[in-house]
């Protein structure tokens, strides 16, 4: 019995020692790899919320662009809704949106300060109907079910119009899916045609399993599929960043415009999905995808507000203080040549 307590006394002091060891060992390691990292570890992180679609192409460009690139990184955060990243956008979880753009005004008129300071690539939008339906044209899709990303979006409204001068309204059955779901629920039959941006339509095309019924622009010249938004308070306060993301987002598509081939790559590798679909719904037709339309226009935005009061999605017009394009206007759009040209920092400009 009286040695017990010195066999108790040793392994607690060996313990101890072990334990003392461990964590000298943790505090060095974590201080060399602040010695080693520092820098990187000062860098204010700017998150961007977007769906993978080219008209948010920029979203992955501008990520990869600042990896190792000035004081702040471009984060881009992929949602699989629009509704989330709104939210996200609220809570202050997100400083930017790339976001579907009726949303835009729906989140301006319920109180939210946001500005449209960017629009993403245009006319990359397309109506595809299930092929074993032998659908050939909009008028086949009367009592057919159509899918739209959301009832806040051009599509939807764009939908509603072409019915409307179709004297189909009321016709057609429209309902609300995530884009990404949209191929697969056609593909099962569960989906007779979707309306969505690209890549998502350009899936079940180059499969085959659908038939194209329109592209946007044939309907909608110059449409909208999705902006960039910020909070006005994140403008007042990081004027200069809000600067260098909508300059490098606009930069980013005049490069992407002559170098398609590598813009698929870095987009692939953020939304999961294989580099020669991306490549084949940015230049299918050749010149479809508008890159140079960048400019937010009050009209454009007021034209779309008007729709959505005609169609019952708003109860006003309003979009007083929404539009905000001096970033636009004044960007930079010179020497754009390799990749690393694209985000132009405040120590670069001259």
């Amino acid at each position: 019995m009286q040695f017990k307590k010195p066999g108790h006394t040793f392994v607690k002091s060996h313990t101890f020692r072990i334990f003392t060891g461990a964590f000298v060992w943790l505090v060095f390691i974590s201080l060399l790899h602040l010695w080693v990292n520092g820098e990187k570890g000062k860098r204010r992180i700017i998150k961007m919320g977007y769906m993978p679609v080219i008209t948010n192409l920029a979203a992955p460009l501008l990520d990869k662009a600042s990896r190792e690139k000035g004081d702040f990184k471009l984060q881009a955060i992929k949602f699989s809704s629009f509704a989330e990243m709104a939210l996200a956008l609220r809570s202050g979880d997100i400083q930017v949106a790339f976001i579907i753009a009726p949303l835009a005004i729906v989140l301006r008129q319920q109180g939210d300060d946001v500005k449209i300071i960017y629009i993403g690539n245009r006319h990359e939008s397309t109506l595809v109907a299930r092929k074993s339906l032998g659908i050939h044209n909009f008028a086949d899709l009367k009592g057919k079910t159509v899918a739209v990303p959301m009832r806040y979006s051009g599509h939807n409204l764009s939908i509603l119009k072409m019915l409307e001068e179709n004297s189909m309204t009321g016709q057609v059955k429209i309902v609300e899916m995530n884009p990404p779901d949209m191929a697969s629920s056609l593909a099962t039959g569960s989906l007779d045609a979707y309306y969505v941006g690209e890549p998502f339509a350009a899936q079940t095309l180059k499969s085959g399993k659908a038939v194209l019924i329109k592209y946007v622009e044939q309907v909608w010249p110059g449409f909208i599929c999705n902006l960039m938004i910020v909070r006005g308070a994140f403008i007042k306060k990081d004027p200069e960043i809000v600067r260098a993301i909508v300059e490098g987002a606009i930069r980013s598509g005049l490069w992407a415009k002559t170098h398609i081939k590598k813009a698929a790559e870095i987009a692939s590798e953020y939304w999961n999905q294989p580099v020669d679909l991306i490549e084949y719904a940015l230049v299918h037709p050749q010149g479809r995808v508008r890159f140079d339309m960048f400019m937010p226009k009050e009209s454009e935005i007021q034209y779309m507000a008007d729709l959505m009061v005609h169609f019952g999605l708003s109860k006003t017009n309003d979009i007083k203080g929404l539009v905000d394009n001096r970033f636009a206007k004044n960007a930079n759009l010179e020497k754009i040549t390799d990749f690393d040209s694209i985000l132009i920092l405040r120590d670069e400009k001259k």
